[in-house]
Parts: C-alpha cells; sequence; structure tokens
C-alpha cells in the first residue's frame, strides 16, 4: 500500500538508499582489468558468461541489423519517426553555438563547435529492452555531427537492432555489462575505443562508468529512476498511473507525490492499488510503490517545491506552471496535467537518459553538448598584447612564473621574424643598449 506521511517525515524517504555501489565496484573491477589487458578474449569470455553469446564476434553484421529493421512494424517505424523528429528539433536547440566577441580593440575572441570522433550508446536489453533509449542516444550524436556513433545491446532484440539501422547508427556490438564498457573504454580489436559512454544501465554498468571515468568520457553514474510529483488538484487515477509508470522499471525505483489535502493523498493511494490489480508489471512496480514511494502532505506549495529542490528527482512533473521559477534542482520538469512523463520517455523531444540519487543539482539529461567540445579561440594584435602585457606580467611575476612574463615581453622588443626590424610598441620603453662584448 502507498503510504502517506507527514512532511516533518519526509527526510528518510528523500534520502535515497545508498546503493550497493563499493559492493559492484568491486565485482566489476577484475572485469575491467581482464579487458583492458586481454581485450577480445576476454569480452567474448565475459559475453558468453554473462549474456549467453554464442557468436564468434561481438559485430554485428549490417545485413543482420537491416533484416531487424525489415521486421519492424509500421507503426514501430511511424513511432521511431515521430520521437526522432521531435529529439533532433529539441537537440539542435541545445547544440552550443560558434561565437565571436572583441571586449578591446585588437581582441578577437571566439569560441568553435567541435563534435567528438567516437561515441558509444549502452541500450539495455534486460526486463525491458529500450529501443527508445537508441534513439535518445543516437539521435543527438548525429545532430552534433559525430562521425562514428556506436551501439551496444546484450541481446540481439529487432526493435534495438532495427531502430539502430533506421537511425544509421555506424557500428553495433552485441555486448552488455561492464566488459561492454570497458570494451570501449580501452578499445580491442573488435570494438573502437570510444570518447565517451552514454547511456543507462544496471549497477555493474554504473560501476564500471565510475570506476572508468577518465579514462573515458561519461554522461553521469545513474542509480535507479525516480518521480516526483507536485499536485492539489488532479484527477487521483491520473496521478496513481504516473506514479507506477515510474515504479514499474525496477523494484529499487521511487515515486513520491507531494500533495496538500489529504483526501486527495488518500483516493491516489486507493487508486495504485485499483490499477495495480491488473498491471502486467505489478510483481515489480508494488515492490517499488511498498518499499521506496509514499504521499507526503505538504502545508503549501512553497514547501513542497522546497522539498523538491532538496529531493532534485530525475522526473518532477508539477501541475501548476507557476510553480516553475522555484524550481532549481530537476533532471527533467513536466508542466501541466497533460504533460506525462511517459510522452518525455518516448517522443516528447527532451531527452529520457537523466541525473538520477540527487546528481540533478549538478547536471540537467543528455544533451547535444555532450557530444561536443567546445574550443576557445583567441587572437591579438600588437595593439591588444601591448596593452595587456602590463597584468601578464605583474600576474606572471606574482605566481613566480618569470617565462610567462618575459614571453609577453619579448613581443614589445624583437620582430615577429628574424631579419625583420624591431621598434618599441607604444607605451613601453626600450631596454638600454648593450655594448658588444659587454
Amino acid at each position: 500500500m502507498l503510504r502517506i506521511l507527514p512532511a516533518q517525515d519526509a527526510g528518510r524517504l528523500l534520502q535515497r538508499r545508498a546503493a550497493r555501489m563499493t559492493e559492484a565496484e568491486a565485482t566489476v573491477r577484475p572485469i575491467l582489468d581482464a579487458v583492458r589487458t586481454r581485450g577480445d578474449k576476454a569480452l567474448l569470455e565475459y559475453a558468453r558468461h554473462f549474456d549467453q553469446f554464442d557468436r564468434r564476434s561481438v559485430a554485428v553484421p549490417q545485413a543482420e541489423l537491416d533484416a531487424a529493421a525489415a521486421r519492424l512494424s509500421p507503426a514501430f517505424r511511424k513511432a521511431v519517426q515521430t520521437s526522432a523528429r521531435n529529439v533532433r528539433a529539441y537537440a539542435q536547440l541545445q547544440l552550443p553555438q560558434a561565437k565571436k566577441a572583441k571586449p578591446a580593440p585588437g581582441l578577437e575572441l571566439s569560441q568553435i563547435v567541435r563534435p567528438l570522433d567516437s561515441v558509444a550508446a549502452y541500450i539495455p536489453a534486460g526486463r525491458y529492452p529500450l529501443p527508445s533509449t537508441v534513439i535518445m542516444t543516437v539521435v543527438p550524436a548525429a545532430v552534433a555531427g559525430v562521425p562514428n556513433i556506436m551501439v551496444c545491446s546484450p541481446r540481439a532484440v529487432d526493435g534495438i537492432f532495427g531502430t539502430a539501422s533506421l537511425l544509421k547508427a555506424t557500428r553495433v556490438f552485441q555486448m552488455g555489462g561492464a566488459h561492454s564498457i570497458a570494451a570501449f573504454a580501452y578499445g580491442t580489436r573488435t570494438v573502437p575505443k570510444a570518447d565517451r559512454i552514454v547511456g543507462p544501465g544496471n549497477i555493474y554498468v554504473a560501476a564500471a562508468k565510475k570506476l572508468l571515468a577518465g579514462e573515458v568520457g561519461i554522461d553521469f553514474v545513474a542509480g535507479p529512476t525516480e518521480i516526483l510529483i507536485i499536485a492539489s488538484e488532479a484527477n487521483p487515477a491520473w496521478l496513481a498511473a504516473d506514479l507506477l509508470a515510474q515504479a514499474e522499471h525496477d523494484t529499487d525505483a521511487s515515486a513520491i507525490l507531494l500533495t496538500t489535502p489529504r483526501t486527495l493523498a488518500e483516493a491516489v493511494a486507493a487508486e495504485v492499488e485499483k490499477q495495480l490489480e491488473t498491471l502486467p508489471t505489478a510483481p515489480t512496480a508494488r515492490v517499488a510503490i511498498n518499499r521506496n514511494s509514499a504521499v507526503i502532505l505538504v502545508d503549501n506549495d512553497q514547501q513542497a517545491v522546497e522539498l523538491s529542490n532538496r529531493f532534485a528527482p530525475e522526473h518532477l512533473s508539477i501541475h501548476d506552471a507557476r510553480l516553475l521559477p522555484g524550481i532549481r534542482h530537476a533532471g527533467s520538469v513536466f508542466v501541466g496535467p497533460y504533460s506525462t512523463e511517459a510522452a518525455g520517455d518516448y517522443a516528447s523531444g527532451p531527452n529520457h537518459v537523466l541525473p538520477t540519487s540527487g546528481a540533478a543539482r549538478l547536471r540537467g539529461g543528455l544533451s547535444a553538448a555532450d557530444y561536443v567540445k567546445v574550443i576557445s579561440v583567441q587572437k591579438l594584435t600588437r595593439q591588444a598584447l601591448t596593452a595587456l602585457t602590463p597584468a601578464v606580467t605583474t600576474l606572471a611575476r606574482a605566481e613566480g612564473l618569470e617565462a610567462h612574463a618575459r614571453s609577453a615581453e619579448i613581443r614589445q622588443t624583437q620582430p615577429a621574424k628574424v631579419g625583420q626590424a624591431s621598434r618599441p610598441a607604444a607605451g613601453l620603453q626600450a631596454g638600454p643598449a648593450k655594448e658588444p662584448n659587454a
């Protein structure tokens, strides 16, 4: 049964249970080392052990991907097209742009945007294969201009392989778990090294990404999925459906409603029980509802927003748009009663790969910006360098870095090319001429 708690008892619920990350790290560390040192041989061993893999190579031939795409129903293909169109439009909105500025005469500053060379998307295929995650990870990479977009998944699922084909992923590999993360991080004879690995996974995938961050770029270390809803006037059946949509993901999922009237809280709790009776995923959802979820009674909307910001939820649903200015921490926000979180999971456009476990305090969801580098560019004329030299030399010498100071000063007294006449820059005194043999 969905608990109903007063706000003062919410603290324990809002403090996520520590994930079994330390244990998972200990489990995956030898796997990472084995793939690093033995490459494809270790990769195949672990794939056969954990994924029941029975092929000679983890690389999936293009013909097999195209065949999977051909088996997709017209309705599925149309759904992929609809989702990809909106994800593409939102990714284009997110992409950083080249810019220029001239803050002083002769000082030209700019930024250029360059895609990563190679990215890898991890696509879960365990209890629930997620072809939607192929869309959410591949489309932004394509918008960013990444030339090598790789996908991996532990099982051959038409929805995943076919979607990868439709979206023109560069290469697809049938592999999963920590060993696949290691393969992309280090590179093997079969699997190219990736610059960044993105996408959700189980705790062992998360542990591998955490341990390899620095060796390879990652999006973030994901924990159990979560939703927080703030609503005081709503259809209880709608709210219950949204709570269950999150709870069915995993027994560790969390679904929380913040509301003021107890009557709504009780109606939602009753509706959750009613909907569980016919929900195919009830065995999973019920555990998440009983263990990690609740309705929390708050005094007012301000208290609800404060609790939400403390929790920094992966998904935040607010039925009143007037609350949005107060929201500081959330992975993705769904505004209004018709903005169900399921729309964001599949087709509305913003990415569904989102920070969990409070990481929304630090960043938002996966973005086209995660697939590019923003490189600073600066161009100074002699006039601009002359104007900056006093500041450069003063700060350099304050830090004890004399060569830094001299690298600016030498350009005021010596020509840019050997044999070119030199004259002191305006505003700087030339040093006294030295006597020959002095």
